[in-house]
């Protein structure tokens, strides 16, 4: 079966003019570009190595506290919303919207002939 498929790609080569040189020029060229593609693949790579940003040791801090004297008016406010909303999804406070679109044509002069 390859010694068919050979013949064949010499007889095709030779009745299109294609010499041994053609094919190693071929060969070469396709594998240039391949190790091109592999050498700008790795740069690429070792370029993001670079360019990512490093962690630092942390040293590890002791919690503080937080009681209820050092809480802010905001975090009190948020605590607020927060229990609202929640009132607002238990009792079922929902607008009810009308399924019906209403759309009115508004005619300009970009639309003026249809």
């Amino acid at each position: 079966m390859t010694t068919t498929l050979f013949v064949m790609l010499n007889t095709m080569s030779a009745q299109a003019g294609i010499t041994e040189r053609t094919w190693l020029v071929t060969c070469l060229g396709f594998t240039i570009v391949l190790v091109l593609l592999l050498l700008f693949v790795f740069v690429m790579k070792g370029l993001g190595w670079l360019m990512q940003p490093r962690q630092k040791a942390v040293v590890a801090e002791p919690a503080k506290q937080e009681t209820a004297a050092t809480a802010t008016a905001n975090d009190l406010e948020n605590d607020m919303a927060a229990i609202a909303m929640a009132l607002h999804s238990f009792y079922g406070l929902h607008d009810i919207d009308s399924v019906h679109l209403t759309i009115h044509s508004h005619h300009t002069m970009w639309n003026h002939n249809l």
